[in-house]
């Protein structure tokens, strides 16, 4: 295998869901430039056909979309029909709200639950169904989090299911090693996007913040193409199991 053509995703289907914005977009992107043609998925109809025009225009053909809200199993196994058997799952799809543990109710507890864990869950089952009809194996790639495996004040819900699918990934990689299905995960540090922009308005947050990553900057999201990619490709072919914490080195040092 030559070092260089074994990160080639020429020829692989990759679905990608909440690629409409942010980790995800940019993910998309990063597979597409490797050679994979990719479906991005997102609940809005109307930012999904502004997110496929975008990487159209930036990346050429080999982009498409479906409406998918990653909590509703049914319109989970819809979209793979619809699109077929796929070689690349990023598990991407999430919501995140800060509140006070003392404050979460069962609504905001199911919210984010169903949607980061229960829906990763279901995604990859469906994808690996698909992969297994089509007897060529594949890879999956859960996005967890540096709260899945620290704890974030106002984070008790969100980082319960980041943890979870840490659990996950580990054991959907156990189970379908035979099937030839490798299940990774990345865990990205501290990244601005729509979802925690807030956060980053706040001087003060960014300096203490800043102060504790080695590297000594926040993270830009094309800092985690060559992770997707990576995983994703045959350079990866013996890897399974692990999660890549993608975050200048904070966990490291803490």
């Amino acid at each position: 295998m030559n070092v260089m053509t074994a990160f080639s995703l020429s020829g692989k289907r990759a679905l990608v869901t909440g690629g409409t914005r942010g980790i995800g977009f940019a993910l998309a992107k990063a597979l597409m430039q490797a050679g994979a043609s990719v479906v991005i998925t997102g609940r809005d109809a109307d930012r999904l056909d502004a997110a496929v025009s975008a990487l159209r225009e930036e990346e050429g053909a080999g982009i498409t979309g479906c409406v998918l809200d990653v909590t509703d199993t049914r319109q989970i196994a819809g979209v793979i029909s619809a699109i077929g058997p796929v070689d690349i799952l990023v598990n991407n799809a999430g919501t995140e709200q800060v509140c006070a543990s003392l404050e979460v109710d069962e609504k905001l507890w199911d919210t984010i639950v169903s949607t980061n864990l229960k829906g990763a869950f279901f995604c990859a089952q469906a994808a690996a169904k698909s992969m297994v009809s089509a007897g060529v194996g594949g890879a999956i790639i859960n996005l967890c989090s540096l709260t899945s495996c620290v704890g974030v004040p106002g984070a008790a819900a969100y980082g319960s299911s980041k943890s979870g699918l840490v659990g996950l990934t580990h054991a959907l990689s156990a189970e379908w090693a035979s099937n030839g299905i490798r299940v990774n995960g990345i865990g990205p540090g501290y990244f601005e996007t729509d979802l925690t922009g807030v956060f980053y308005q706040d001087p003060a947050w960014c300096a203490a913040m800043q102060a504790k990553i080695p590297l000594g900057r926040f993270g830009e999201l094309e800092d985690l193409a060559g992770a997707v990619v990576f995983l994703a490709s045959p350079a990866a072919r013996y890897i399974t199991g692990q999660v890549l914490y993608i975050d200048g080195g904070y966990l490291a040092a803490i």
